[in-house]
C-alpha cells in the first residue's frame, strides 16, 4: 500500500508541476506592470500539412541549389506559417538537424545583451551616460559610455583579434577558455590602441557587447548566463536556450557544429575565445527566437517607450535605409520597419528579422551556408517584407534594379 500511496503522490506532483508551468506560460506580467497573455504552446502550435508552399519551395531551392544547411522559422501576425530543418548537425556523425537543435547564435546574441542592460536601466541599475570606468576604474579608454557601447561607437580596439594575437604570441594555453572578467583584465594591462576615440563613428565591434555583459555581471553580481536565464530565457518560454561559455565548460554540450569554407571537412572547433560572452555565446532554436519576438511585441521586458528608443537608428543612414540602434540592425523606409540582427562566428551563419509594421518574423539559422543568406529577395517578397539587403538599394535608398 505505501508503494502506490507513493506513486499516486508522485504523480500528482509532476501534474501538477506541470500544469503549474502552464498556468505560467499563460500568464505574464509586461514591464510596466500590466498582465499580459503569453501561451508558449500556442505560439509554438504548427501543422506541417498546412505549411506555405510558395516558401517550402524557396527553401528546398536555397537548400539543394545554393546549399544551405540549417534550421528556419517564418511567421506572421504571432503565427508560424512554415518551419523545417535542412541538413546535418554534424555531417561526420550524419547527426540530422531536428527544430530543437541549439545553435550557437553567433551576434544575434547581441539582441538580447541590448535587452538585458535596457533592462537594467528601466530597473535604475545603470544609466546609458555613465561611463564604463565607473564600473571598471581600471578600464584604460576615456569617455566610453554604455550608449557608446549598445552603437558602436566606443571606438574600441576588436578585444577577439587582440586576445587571440596575444596568445599566439605568449604561448598561452588555448585549451581553457577566458571569461568576460579575464578579458577585461588583459584589457587592462595591456592597454591595446582604439580604432579611434568614442563617438568618431559607427565601427561593429564585439568589444562593444563583450564590455556590457561584463557591466551586467557587475551590476547585478550575477554571471551572464544566470542574468539572462532568469530575466530573460525563463519568463519568455525560451527552454532550448542557454549561454554556455569554455570558461565554464571544456566541451560546450550542444551537437551542432559549424563549419566553414563551405566545405565539410572544414568543421570549426571550440576554442578559448568561445569564453567571452554577451557578443556572442547564446545558444538556441528558431522556435526560441520567435518567442523572444513575441515577448518583444506583448512588452514583457521593456517598456514601449524604451523599446522605440532600441528600434531608433543612432548612426547615420547607409543607402538610406539601413543603420543600427540598441542591440539592432535597422532597416527604415516611409511606412516600414525592420529590426535585425546577422550572426557570424565559427562556422556559424545566420539572420533574425522582425518586421514591425507588417509583423513578419524570419529566423535562418545555418551552420554551412555557402552564401545562401545573401539569395533571401524572394522571401523578402513572399512574406511582404522589405529587401533587407544592402546591395538591394542605391546611394539614395531606392531600390537598385536587377
Amino acid at each position: 500500500m505505501p508503494v502506490f500511496k507513493n506513486i499516486f503522490t508522485l504523480t500528482a506532483a509532476i501534474i501538477f508541476l506541470a500544469s503549474c508551468s502552464s498556468d505560467k506560460d499563460k500568464k505574464a506580467t509586461s514591464a510596466d506592470g500590466k498582465r499580459i497573455e503569453f501561451d508558449t504552446t500556442a505560439l509554438l502550435k504548427y501543422d506541417p500539412k498546412k505549411e506555405d508552399k510558395r516558401i517550402d519551395e524557396f527553401m528546398q531551392h536555397l537548400h539543394k541549389v545554393r546549399r544551405f544547411n540549417g534550421n528556419v522559422l517564418v511567421a506572421k501576425k504571432g503565427k508560424i506559417i512554415y518551419q523545417k530543418s535542412f541538413g546535418w548537425a554534424n555531417y561526420l556523425t550524419r547527426d540530422s538537424l531536428t527544430l530543437n537543435s541549439q545553435f550557437e547564435l553567433a551576434s544575434v546574441t547581441k539582441t538580447m545583451t541590448g535587452t538585458a542592460i535596457l533592462m537594467l536601466m528601466e530597473q535604475g541599475k545603470l544609466k546609458l551616460e555613465q561611463d564604463v570606468r565607473e564600473f571598471f576604474p581600471d578600464f584604460p579608454y576615456q569617455g566610453v559610455t554604455v550608449k557608446l557601447l549598445l552603437t558602436h561607437r566606443s571606438g574600441m580596439m576588436n578585444y577577439v583579434y587582440f586576445i587571440d594575437d596575444l596568445y599566439r604570441k605568449e604561448k598561452r594555453d588555448q585549451r581553457k577558455g577566458l571569461s568576460n572578467a579575464d578579458a577585461m583584465a588583459l584589457i587592462a594591462q595591456y592597454k591595446p590602441n582604439p580604432f579611434n576615440k568614442p563617438d568618431k563613428r559607427f565601427l561593429y565591434n564585439n568589444s562593444n557587447y563583450m564590455v556590457l555583459a561584463a557591466i551586467i555581471e557587475k551590476v547585478t553580481g550575477k554571471t551572464y548566463a544566470e542574468f539572462m536565464k532568469t530575466n530573460i530565457f525563463i519568463p519568455a518560454g525560451m527552454r532550448h536556450t542557454a549561454v554556455y561559455s569554455k570558461a565554464v565548460y571544456d566541451k560546450i554540450p550542444v551537437d551542432v557544429v559549424g563549419h566553414d569554407r563551405g566545405q565539410w571537412r572544414y568543421s570549426v572547433p571550440q576554442n578559448f575565445l568561445d569564453g567571452p560572452v554577451g557578443d556572442k555565446g547564446i545558444y538556441g532554436t528558431v522556435g526560441d527566437l520567435f518567442l523572444f519576438d513575441r515577448a518583444l511585441r506583448a512588452g514583457m521586458f521593456l517598456k514601449q517607450q524604451t523599446l522605440d528608443s532600441a528600434y531608433k537608428a543612432h548612426n547615420p543612414l547607409l543607402r538610406g535605409h539601413f543603420s543600427y540602434g540598441y542591440g539592432w540592425r535597422i532597416f527604415d523606409a516611409p511606412g516600414r520597419k525592420v529590426v535585425y540582427h546577422t550572426g557570424w562566428w565559427h562556422g556559424f551563419r545566420h539572420i533574425y528579422l522582425r518586421d514591425l509594421k507588417n509583423d513578419v518574423t524570419i529566423v535562418l539559422l545555418g551552420n554551412l551556408v555557402n552564401g545562401s543568406l545573401l539569395q533571401l529577395d524572394d522571401l523578402f517578397k513572399i512574406t511582404g517584407m522589405p529587401i533587407v539587403r544592402k546591395n538591394a538599394y542605391t546611394g539614395t535608398g531606392d531600390t537598385a534594379e536587377d
